[in-house]
């Protein structure tokens, strides 16, 4: 399925909670300056980019290497310039390099991933730090690892974010080794530097509804052991800045049930507490087979420009992992 001329409100159901489980009751002529052509590469996993001093720097996973794009033009990547910027030089963390994201902190580029040594039961979060201006000039340096508990469980899909002051990780982790069955969380923890946290680890998320549990697909295919799924928090906050959002996604993306989800915390509470946090009892985004929407979200970002909210979401046009990438505009103050 391609997701082509998306009209600019077609998502705002996943920024606007008091927007969802309403159905549009009837279509509208849309202006061609507010849609897109999608996708915007035939392959890419993991999407993710940042707008800074009037350049788009996108990158995705890449497996066994860090690639940035550097564009004008979020909606042309085809045509972006584009070059590896790490390739790992140790064994620790030269494999599955997954869900790299790129942030502009405090003057320096930080790219965060997760990798492993190629046993994926070792999959750990990784930081690189480059103090160029320019992300594809300089040099990437590794950081080191983020040392997300003291038992160094699995750990993937880091996202930071400041909120009063105060930056935060938030990621996905098991709670324990897996045995017969796996259980992905969402984790959040204070951070003291831009590759260092200062607070123990704490669950904000975990499987517990039906819909995020699913991990068989209705042709029967599965994974060899049952995988519970929250993975892929993203931060966000209410217009009026009352309320923190993270949407994560929840089931496995092998399944057509792959969805995102919603946890809201009040802007003055504790966000490392994880009685402060809410979640829905309903997913945000769902396939509705009725609308012919098959397909899963298979991850979830989100990206400013002069006041407009873009969502850069990863589609599979199938129930495999063969993704692809589109834009779509959600809300604008």
């Amino acid at each position: 399925m391609k997701l082509k001329h998306i009209p600019l409100l077609l998502l705002v159901l996943i920024c606007c909670p008091a927007c969802q489980n309403k159905k549009a009751s009837a279509t509208k002529e849309i202006p061609s300056e507010a849609t897109y052509t999608n996708p915007l590469l035939a392959v890419g996993a993991e999407p993710w980019a940042v707008f800074h001093e009037g350049k788009y720097y996108y990158t995705q996973g890449a497996e066994n290497k860090i690639i940035l794009w550097e564009t004008n033009d979020i909606t042309d990547l085809e045509h972006a310039v584009r070059k590896e910027v790490w390739i790992p030089k140790e064994i620790s963390n030269s494999y599955h390099l997954w869900g790299p994201e790129i942030h502009r902190i405090d003057g320096k580029w930080y790219v965060y991933f997760a990798a492993d040594d190629g046993n994926m039961d070792n999959h750990h979060i990784y930081v690189i730090e480059n103090s160029s201006p320019n992300p594809l000039e300089g040099e990437f340096v590794m950081k080191g690892r983020i040392k997300t508990d003291k038992d160094d469980n699995w750990a993937i899909h880091a996202s930071t974010f400041e909120h009063q002051g105060q930056r935060y990780l938030i990621w996905c982790g098991w709670p324990k080794r897996r045995i017969e069955t796996e259980t992905q969380c969402i984790y959040i923890a204070r951070m003291e530097n831009p590759w260092t946290l200062s607070s123990d680890r704490v669950m904000i998320a975990e499987p517990e509804y039906e819909w995020e549990r699913q991990w068989i697909s209705p042709d029967g295919s599965k994974t060899a052991y049952p995988i519970h799924v929250n993975e892929s928090p993203q931060f966000f906050e209410s217009k009026n800045k009352d309320k923190v959002l993270i949407y994560y996604c929840a089931s496995g993306s092998w399944t057509p049930y792959y969805c995102i989800g919603l946890l809201t915390a009040d802007a003055g509470s504790d966000l490392t507490n994880a009685a402060s946090w809410k979640k829905q009892d309903t997913p945000v985004f769902e396939q509705q087979p009725e609308d012919s929407v098959l397909v899963p979200l298979l991850s979830l970002h989100r990206m400013k420009r002069n006041g407009t909210c873009f969502i850069m979401p990863e589609k599979s046009p199938t129930m495999h992992r063969e993704q692809q990438t589109p834009v779509v505009p959600v809300c604008k103050k």
